[in-house]
């Protein structure tokens, strides 16, 4: 990979993990739910009258704007307003593993030795966590779980359903999950019109970067380095987020660094590399 696009990758990758920390302070801002909808609505609003799709796709964007917008983005706007930012980035990666179980069961996908090892070291990562005072009560865990399930399930969709552009797919997905979101806004959270008056700089800035740095931004740099480079040689970058994560957690937000979660870390992301990178080498082919 040449050394423009390799950095244009590493930036990717810092602007995800800042993600997880500009979420963290955002929603001290407001709350959780409405911060997605702005997030969604904002998104929408910018994607969407430059990206068309054919009537037949929306009832695929549909169903994907309930597991990838309603169940991974806001139970994770939810989860990380109850957890430390390491600790949710670490759970939420959680997502690999449950896609290639998710893979092995829908699809009979073959697990093989060193998907099942993978597997194995990331779930004993979680147990690992769990020993620590770093993992947080049951409800959020269970809920940036489940934002990871959504995740996974989302892309289990995605390989099987139409072929739609991607930054199409995520400006009709954000349009179609913000009514969504909006209601249960509505239905769960309070002071809502309160918030908006009082937010400050890090509340707007918050829906600004997660709809403008991270959903735009971010994933069109993402998807011209897929369409310019091999899969195995762009996705095992996203391995930097979680440590990222948690050291930019225990950097701008004063997270802890105790054991529990620097060993169960890093079996998290041992298991993930495992299901993820291809060790096999090939051939370069003569230029």
């Amino acid at each position: 990979m040449p050394l423009r696009d390799l950095a244009i990758g590493l930036g990717v990758i810092l602007i995800w993990a800042l993600n997880i920390i500009v979420i963290k302070v955002g929603v001290t801002e407001m709350p959780p739910l409405m911060l997605t909808t702005l997030r969604f609505a904002l998104a929408a609003l910018l994607l969407v009258p430059f990206h068309p799709v054919a009537r037949h796709q929306l009832p695929f964007l549909a169903v994907l704007s309930v597991t990838f917008g309603t169940l991974h983005f806001a139970l994770l706007f939810i989860g990380l307003s109850q957890a430390e930012a390491g600790t949710g980035a670490l759970l939420v990666q959680m997502g690999t593993p449950f896609a290639t179980l998710l893979a092995v069961i829908v699809l009979k996908e073959k697990l093989g030795a060193r998907r099942l090892a993978g597997l194995i070291l990331s779930f004993a990562g979680i147990v690992v966590l769990a020993g620590g005072p770093t993992l947080p009560a049951p409800l959020p865990t269970g809920l940036l779980l489940c934002s990871a399930l959504g995740w996974a399930i989302s892309q289990l969709l995605i390989k099987r359903g139409p072929n739609v552009a991607p930054m199409a797919l995520a400006g009709w997905v954000a349009l179609l999950a913000t009514p969504q979101v909006a209601l249960g806004s509505w239905w769960f959270e309070q002071g809502q019109l309160e918030a908006l008056r009082s937010a400050e700089w890090s509340g707007w800035g918050a829906v600004l970067y997660t709809a403008i740095m991270s959903s735009i931004l971010a994933y069109g740099a993402w998807y011209g380095l897929l369409r310019r480079h091999p899969v195995n040689r762009v996705v095992p970058l996203t391995l930097l987020v979680p440590v990222l994560a948690v050291g930019l957690g225990a950097i701008m937000l004063g997270d802890s660094l105790g054991p529990h979660k620097l060993l169960g870390g890093t079996l998290v992301v041992a298991g993930i590399s495992l299901i993820v990178l291809r060790w096999r080498a090939r051939p370069e082919r003569a230029s």
